[in-house]
Protein backbone atom coordinates (compact mmCIF):
# COMPACT_ATOMS: atom_id res chain seq x y z
CA UNK A 1 0.00 0.00 0.00
CA UNK A 2 1.26 3.45 -0.92
CA UNK A 3 2.43 5.63 1.98
CA UNK A 4 0.92 9.05 2.74
CA UNK A 5 -2.11 8.55 0.54
CA UNK A 6 -3.13 11.46 -1.66
CA UNK A 7 -6.60 12.87 -0.94
CA UNK A 8 -7.92 15.26 -3.58
CA UNK A 9 -9.46 18.19 -1.66
CA UNK A 10 -12.89 18.90 -3.20
CA UNK A 11 -11.55 17.11 -6.27
CA UNK A 12 -8.58 18.55 -8.18
CA UNK A 13 -9.59 21.97 -6.88
CA UNK A 14 -6.27 23.63 -7.68
CA UNK A 15 -7.07 23.39 -11.39
CA UNK A 16 -10.86 22.85 -11.63
CA UNK A 17 -13.81 24.42 -9.78
CA UNK A 18 -14.06 22.75 -6.36
CA UNK A 19 -16.72 20.13 -5.60
CA UNK A 20 -17.78 19.79 -9.26
CA UNK A 21 -17.86 16.74 -11.50
CA UNK A 22 -15.07 18.34 -13.57
CA UNK A 23 -12.81 18.49 -10.49
CA UNK A 24 -13.65 14.88 -9.63
CA UNK A 25 -12.93 13.64 -13.16
CA UNK A 26 -9.54 15.40 -13.08
CA UNK A 27 -8.74 13.70 -9.77
CA UNK A 28 -9.84 10.28 -11.08
CA UNK A 29 -7.56 10.76 -14.10
CA UNK A 30 -4.52 10.72 -11.80
CA UNK A 31 -3.81 7.04 -11.10
CA UNK A 32 -2.33 7.66 -7.64
CA UNK A 33 -5.42 9.49 -6.29
CA UNK A 34 -7.45 6.93 -4.34
CA UNK A 35 -9.32 9.30 -2.01
CA UNK A 36 -11.31 12.50 -2.37
CA UNK A 37 -12.68 14.91 0.24
CA UNK A 38 -15.96 16.73 -0.42
CA UNK A 39 -18.68 18.67 1.39
CA UNK A 40 -22.41 17.93 1.60
CA UNK A 41 -25.38 20.11 2.56
CA UNK A 42 -29.12 19.83 1.90
CA UNK A 43 -31.27 21.80 -0.52
CA UNK A 44 -34.50 23.32 0.81
CA UNK A 45 -36.38 20.24 -0.42
CA UNK A 46 -33.94 17.83 1.25
CA UNK A 47 -31.63 16.76 -1.59
CA UNK A 48 -28.00 16.18 -0.50
CA UNK A 49 -25.87 18.54 -2.61
CA UNK A 50 -22.10 18.92 -2.90
CA UNK A 51 -20.94 22.43 -2.03
CA UNK A 52 -18.64 23.85 0.65
CA UNK A 53 -19.93 27.29 1.63
CA UNK A 54 -23.27 27.84 3.35
CA UNK A 55 -23.90 30.58 0.75
CA UNK A 56 -23.84 30.35 -3.04
CA UNK A 57 -22.00 33.60 -3.73
CA UNK A 58 -18.34 32.50 -3.89
CA UNK A 59 -18.54 29.43 -6.12
CA UNK A 60 -21.68 29.97 -8.22
CA UNK A 61 -23.53 32.75 -10.04
CA UNK A 62 -26.31 32.43 -7.46
CA UNK A 63 -26.89 34.36 -4.24
CA UNK A 64 -28.21 33.47 -0.82
CA UNK A 65 -28.05 30.40 1.37
CA UNK A 66 -27.91 26.83 0.08
CA UNK A 67 -30.58 25.76 2.59
CA UNK A 68 -33.09 28.24 1.17
CA UNK A 69 -32.90 26.93 -2.42
CA UNK A 70 -34.72 23.98 -3.97
CA UNK A 71 -32.65 21.44 -5.88
CA UNK A 72 -34.28 22.55 -9.18
CA UNK A 73 -32.86 26.04 -8.60
CA UNK A 74 -29.43 24.86 -7.42
CA UNK A 75 -28.88 22.52 -10.38
CA UNK A 76 -29.36 25.35 -12.87
CA UNK A 77 -26.61 27.54 -11.37
CA UNK A 78 -23.19 27.98 -12.98
CA UNK A 79 -20.58 26.65 -10.56
CA UNK A 80 -17.63 26.79 -12.94
CA UNK A 81 -17.20 30.23 -14.51
CA UNK A 82 -15.58 31.71 -11.39
CA UNK A 83 -12.64 29.35 -11.91
CA UNK A 84 -12.22 29.95 -15.63
CA UNK A 85 -14.07 30.33 -18.91
CA UNK A 86 -13.43 26.71 -19.89
CA UNK A 87 -15.53 25.58 -16.90
CA UNK A 88 -18.57 27.69 -17.75
CA UNK A 89 -21.77 25.71 -17.24
CA UNK A 90 -20.29 23.33 -14.65
CA UNK A 91 -23.03 22.57 -12.11
CA UNK A 92 -23.48 22.10 -8.39
CA UNK A 93 -23.72 18.29 -8.28
CA UNK A 94 -26.01 16.23 -6.13
CA UNK A 95 -24.34 13.73 -3.82
CA UNK A 96 -26.00 10.99 -5.86
CA UNK A 97 -24.24 12.17 -9.02
CA UNK A 98 -20.89 12.25 -7.22
CA UNK A 99 -21.37 8.77 -5.76
CA UNK A 100 -22.24 7.42 -9.21
CA UNK A 101 -19.10 8.95 -10.72
CA UNK A 102 -16.80 7.88 -7.90
CA UNK A 103 -18.15 4.34 -7.45
CA UNK A 104 -15.37 1.80 -7.93
CA UNK A 105 -12.87 4.59 -8.60
CA UNK A 106 -12.44 6.64 -5.42
CA UNK A 107 -12.90 6.35 -1.69
CA UNK A 108 -14.71 9.36 -0.31
CA UNK A 109 -14.24 11.48 2.80
CA UNK A 110 -17.59 13.26 3.01
CA UNK A 111 -17.92 16.19 5.38
CA UNK A 112 -21.45 16.92 6.57
CA UNK A 113 -21.53 20.72 6.61
CA UNK A 114 -24.04 21.63 9.25
CA UNK A 115 -24.33 23.58 12.49
CA UNK A 116 -26.85 22.72 15.20
CA UNK A 117 -30.23 21.90 13.61
CA UNK A 118 -29.52 23.66 10.31
CA UNK A 119 -30.14 20.45 8.37
CA UNK A 120 -32.50 18.12 10.25
CA UNK A 121 -32.14 14.53 9.02
CA UNK A 122 -28.99 15.17 6.96
CA UNK A 123 -27.36 12.12 8.57
CA UNK A 124 -30.17 9.74 7.52
CA UNK A 125 -30.48 11.18 4.01
CA UNK A 126 -26.74 10.85 3.38
CA UNK A 127 -26.31 7.38 4.92
CA UNK A 128 -29.41 6.03 3.10
CA UNK A 129 -28.07 7.30 -0.22
CA UNK A 130 -24.61 5.83 0.32
CA UNK A 131 -26.09 2.49 1.40
CA UNK A 132 -28.41 2.40 -1.61
CA UNK A 133 -25.32 2.71 -3.84
CA UNK A 134 -23.55 -0.10 -1.98
CA UNK A 135 -20.72 2.28 -1.06
CA UNK A 136 -20.76 2.16 2.74
CA UNK A 137 -17.29 0.59 2.86
CA UNK A 138 -15.88 3.21 0.46
CA UNK A 139 -16.82 6.19 2.60
CA UNK A 140 -15.80 7.97 5.80
CA UNK A 141 -18.29 10.55 7.09
CA UNK A 142 -16.76 13.50 8.93
CA UNK A 143 -17.95 16.57 10.81
CA UNK A 144 -16.88 19.26 13.27
CA UNK A 145 -20.22 18.60 15.01
CA UNK A 146 -19.97 15.72 17.50
CA UNK A 147 -23.77 15.32 17.56
CA UNK A 148 -23.71 14.57 13.82
CA UNK A 149 -21.14 11.83 14.39
CA UNK A 150 -23.22 10.32 17.21
CA UNK A 151 -26.35 10.32 15.02
CA UNK A 152 -24.53 8.51 12.21
CA UNK A 153 -23.42 5.76 14.61
CA UNK A 154 -26.97 5.49 15.97
CA UNK A 155 -28.36 5.07 12.44
CA UNK A 156 -25.75 2.51 11.39
CA UNK A 157 -22.72 1.69 13.57
CA UNK A 158 -20.93 0.18 10.57
CA UNK A 159 -20.36 3.57 8.98
CA UNK A 160 -16.85 4.85 9.54
CA UNK A 161 -16.73 8.34 11.01
CA UNK A 162 -14.11 11.02 11.51
CA UNK A 163 -13.83 14.06 13.75
CA UNK A 164 -12.65 17.31 12.19
CA UNK A 165 -10.47 18.96 14.80
CA UNK A 166 -9.15 22.51 14.49
CA UNK A 167 -8.09 23.51 17.96
CA UNK A 168 -4.71 23.91 19.58
CA UNK A 169 -6.25 22.65 22.82
CA UNK A 170 -8.22 19.64 23.97
CA UNK A 171 -7.56 15.94 23.73
CA UNK A 172 -8.52 14.65 20.29
CA UNK A 173 -7.47 11.08 21.15
CA UNK A 174 -10.02 10.87 23.98
CA UNK A 175 -12.80 12.49 21.93
CA UNK A 176 -12.19 10.11 19.02
CA UNK A 177 -12.48 7.15 21.40
CA UNK A 178 -15.70 8.49 22.97
CA UNK A 179 -17.25 9.07 19.54
CA UNK A 180 -16.04 5.72 18.10
CA UNK A 181 -14.32 7.60 15.27
CA UNK A 182 -11.66 5.91 13.13
CA UNK A 183 -10.28 9.11 11.55
CA UNK A 184 -8.95 12.47 12.74
CA UNK A 185 -9.21 15.22 10.13
CA UNK A 186 -6.87 18.00 11.20
CA UNK A 187 -5.18 21.10 9.79
CA UNK A 188 -1.62 20.14 8.88
CA UNK A 189 -0.30 23.07 10.95
CA UNK A 190 -1.91 21.56 14.09
CA UNK A 191 -0.36 18.12 13.69
CA UNK A 192 2.74 17.13 15.63
CA UNK A 193 4.81 13.91 15.76
CA UNK A 194 3.62 12.99 19.27
CA UNK A 195 -0.07 13.13 18.32
CA UNK A 196 0.57 11.31 15.04
CA UNK A 197 2.38 8.48 16.83
CA UNK A 198 -0.26 8.23 19.58
CA UNK A 199 -3.22 8.02 17.20
CA UNK A 200 -1.67 5.63 14.68
CA UNK A 201 -0.73 3.32 17.56
CA UNK A 202 -4.45 3.29 18.47
CA UNK A 203 -5.43 2.39 14.90
CA UNK A 204 -6.80 5.86 14.09
CA UNK A 205 -6.24 7.22 10.59
CA UNK A 206 -5.09 10.84 10.25
CA UNK A 207 -5.91 13.13 7.36
CA UNK A 208 -3.97 16.41 7.27
CA UNK A 209 -5.41 19.35 5.33
CA UNK A 210 -4.86 21.40 3.18
CA UNK A 211 -1.30 20.73 2.05
CA UNK A 212 -0.26 22.32 -1.26
CA UNK A 213 3.53 22.57 -0.98
CA UNK A 214 5.96 19.73 -1.53
CA UNK A 215 8.10 20.59 1.48
CA UNK A 216 5.07 20.43 3.81
CA UNK A 217 4.07 17.08 2.29
CA UNK A 218 7.57 15.78 2.97
CA UNK A 219 7.48 17.06 6.56
CA UNK A 220 4.24 15.12 7.17
CA UNK A 221 5.67 12.02 5.49
CA UNK A 222 8.70 12.20 7.79
CA UNK A 223 6.32 12.47 10.76
CA UNK A 224 4.47 9.23 9.88
CA UNK A 225 3.92 7.16 6.75
CA UNK A 226 0.21 6.66 7.54
CA UNK A 227 -0.76 10.36 7.47
CA UNK A 228 -3.13 10.97 4.55
CA UNK A 229 -2.32 14.18 2.70
CA UNK A 230 -5.32 16.23 1.61
CA UNK A 231 -4.39 18.66 -1.16
CA UNK A 232 -5.84 20.96 -3.81
CA UNK A 233 -2.84 19.96 -5.93
CA UNK A 234 -2.56 16.21 -6.39
CA UNK A 235 -0.08 16.94 -9.18
CA UNK A 236 2.34 18.38 -6.59
CA UNK A 237 1.82 15.24 -4.46
CA UNK A 238 2.83 13.21 -7.53
CA UNK A 239 5.90 15.35 -8.16
CA UNK A 240 6.90 15.05 -4.50
CA UNK A 241 6.51 11.31 -3.96
CA UNK A 242 6.64 9.64 -7.36
CA UNK A 243 9.46 11.44 -9.17
CA UNK A 244 13.04 10.58 -8.36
Amino acid sequence: MMNNLCVAHRGFSGKAPENTLAAIRMAIAMPFVHWMELDVQLSKDGVPVVIHDFTLDRTTNGHGKVKNMDWEHLRRLDAGSWKGRSFRGERVPSLEEVLTLASGRLHLNIELKTVGDMYPDIEKKVTDLISSKGMRDDVILTSFDTNVLKKIKAIDPHFRTGLIFDSRFGNPARRLHELECSLLSISFSRLNPRLAKLLTAQGVKIMAWTVNKGKEMRRLADMHSDIMICTNRPDIWGDTFLKV
